[in-house]
């Protein structure tokens, strides 16, 4: 899973900088590191990683303005888990909705961290072992469930890591209801991913539906989970 996968850290606290690096570089990765956002968005010009751990609490522009920054943007649709020592609920919702993939608190175990990099790397979509053959129609765009590529009749529209994953699940099984708990199992999440999940839905819609408050394609059951009906 390592081999050749490429991480930018992005830490302010030097010595951590440095630990994460060595640590990541012995686990087989790549690693490039940065001091804070400015220094990040420099290598990001330069270089194009797998993923991108990023602390949150940076002088000067935020991990969580970066990340909001960049899915704003659309330029960059590469995993982003954040690292924080602010672990409360509402810290980790933040970050999902500024665009994060995942959310780590500090301290944590090096171990844990290696495991998440490597979940978020599996969640590019794999060939669906069931599910449509073909594209799947979205009112004027077509999702690609193998290459988990969403396409509108301008080009691409960048879908994040964890948005490309969602939208891959709930693709395989159209017209079918997933419960967030099915969806957690398939994005390789834990039970504490669930919020997280209506949070990626919030996202998602903003890019599929016409009036993301009235949804025409990725509705919510409630009580039950969501349910994608797609089509023209």
């Amino acid at each position: 899973m390592a081999d050749d996968c490429h991480i930018l850290v992005v830490e302010d606290d030097p010595r951590l900088r440095e630990r994460l690096a060595r640590y990541l570089t012995g686990e087989g990765f790549r690693v490039t590191a940065a001091g804070d956002a400015a220094d990040a968005r420099a290598k990001l010009r330069a270089i194009n990683p797998d993923l991108m751990v990023l602390d949150v609490m940076m002088p000067g522009e935020s991990g969580l303005d970066l990340t909001q920054s960049m899915r704003q943007e659309q330029k960059h649709s590469l995993p982003i888990l954040l690292l924080t020592a602010r672990g409360a609920p509402e810290d980790r919702i933040a970050g999902f909705e500024a665009g994060a993939d995942d959310y780590l608190g500090k301290p944590f175990e090096p171990r844990e961290l290696v495991l998440r990099i490597r979940a978020l790397l599996r969640r590019a979509p794999p060939p669906p072992a069931e599910g449509p053959a073909g594209p799947v129609r979205i009112g004027e765009a077509e999702f690609d469930v193998e290459r988990g590529e969403l396409r509108d009749g301008t080009g691409p529209i960048r879908l994040t890591g964890g948005e490309a994953a969602l939208l891959t699940a709930l693709a395989r099984k159209p017209n079918e209801v997933l419960s967030r708990e099915d969806i957690a199992e398939a994005l390789g999440m834990d039970d504490s991913g669930e919020r997280a999940i209506d949070v990626q839905v919030v996202r998602l819609r903003r890019k599929i539906e016409a009036d993301p408050r009235e949804p025409r394609f990725l509705h919510t059951v409630r009580g039950r989970g969501y349910i994608l009906k797609p089509g023209a």
